[in-house]
């Protein structure tokens, strides 16, 4: 992340970090460039992600970048974000992960609009100019629900009837 957000930063871009208070303690991002934000949870990182950002882009990497992409698609499905992921899909990296999600949209546990959010390229050029024309279609039956907080106090209820 820090070549990233120096390359970034160093091209007139506007760089936030988004950091939990234990990480930064341990300087696990080394020098940072740009504004920091340090937040207490990594709830709260991805949250504080939420609000500052317009889009994502995901690099090749592990376990915590996949769970961001779930995060993120599962909130779009939700209705909660629209807002899209590029996935810098560098040699490859990420077609096993396309592949999964079309097999989970054959097997109508995904909408193919939610899988729609996520934008793959093999250059980072082409997920930009991608994720800057992105526009979200929701699902109808999802874009009833409202998230919005003055609202938490109601309780929705979903039809959870399955019909063979």
């Amino acid at each position: 992340m820090g070549s990233v957000s120096t390359t970034a930063f160093l091209g007139g871009n506007q760089v936030l970090c988004i950091i939990p208070k234990a990480l930064a303690k341990v300087d696990i991002i080394r020098k940072t460039v740009g504004e920091e934000l340090q937040v207490s949870t990594m709830s709260k990182r991805m949250n504080a992600m939420f609000d500052h950002a317009n889009a994502f882009i995901a690099l090749p990497s592990g376990l915590g970048t996949l769970e961001e992409i779930f995060h993120i698609s599962s909130w779009a499905q939700l209705n909660i974000y629209q807002k899209p992921i590029g996935l810098l899909n560098v040699n490859g990296f990420y077609d096993h992960l396309l592949s999964f999600l079309d097999h989970v949209v054959e097997h109508n546990f995904l909408i193919s609009l939610a899988q729609q959010i996520i934008i793959s390229a093999a250059t980072a050029e082409r997920p930009i100019d991608q994720l800057q024309s992105f526009i979200p279609v929701v699902d109808s039956f999802m874009r009833r629900i409202d998230w919005s907080t003055r609202e938490s106090h109601k309780k929705f209820r979903l039809d959870l009837s399955l019909s063979l």
